[in-house]
């Protein structure tokens, strides 16, 4: 069986895999079902976001039992005022550490919206693939993402960690409720992997 091949997807051809990147999401997750409508509409919304940029792992004629053609899926846009998952972290950074520190994170940034590779897909470095993929060659200084804040930690994070990112927020409640995430920052280009012994 043939692994999965990442692709770079535009704006119309990320809307046409909405359905089955939900049920990635759905499965990596594992959401109540009330909340995917809502979901669906955050991404729709997201693809007409400034620089936006996807990947998809799939493959062609996935046989029964296995996961979709959609494997994993990435997404990200340039951050701006007026987004609200923006807003919100740019705030809770002022009120940590102040103004320059927020604008430090928040004023030149690419933000990953989205990153899931299904369960039963996982552990082959998809999450890696996709994540390189989506940060290779963007002009943005930094990187920004929320990812959940578990214990112990959950392999995303591990994976965010072995490319230079670091807690920006921890234990954080996003407005609304919820489970309570971290929100991470690095800069880019993204540090290698594995990092570079010849390194001081």
């Amino acid at each position: 069986m043939r692994d999965p091949k990442l692709r770079e997807i535009d704006e119309r051809a990320f809307l046409r895999r909405l359905h089955p990147m939900l049920e990635v999401y759905r499965a990596a997750m594992e959401p109540p079902d009330e909340q995917l409508p809502g979901r669906h509409t955050i991404m729709e919304r997201h693809a007409a976001y400034p620089s936006f940029r996807a990947f998809v792992a799939e493959r062609r004629g996935a046989l029964p039992g296995l996961p979709g053609p959609v494997h994993g899926f990435a997404y990200g846009f340039r951050g701006a005022r007026g987004q609200w998952w923006h807003d919100v972290v740019y705030q809770a950074l002022i009120d940590l550490r102040g103004e320059a520190h927020a604008a430090r994170w928040m004023d030149d940034s690419f933000e990953v919206a989205e990153l899931h590779v299904h369960p039963q897909a996982q552990g082959r470095g998809l999450g890696r693939a996709l994540l390189t993929a989506l940060c290779e060659g963007r002009q943005e200084r930094t990187v920004v993402l929320s990812t959940l804040d578990r214990r112990p930690e959950t392999p995303a994070r591990h994976l965010y960690r072995s490319v230079g990112m670091v807690d920006l927020l921890t234990d954080f409640e996003f407005p609304g409720g919820g489970p309570r995430y971290a929100v991470m920052g690095g800069t880019l280009p993204l540090a290698p992997y594995p990092p570079d012994s010849s390194s001081p």
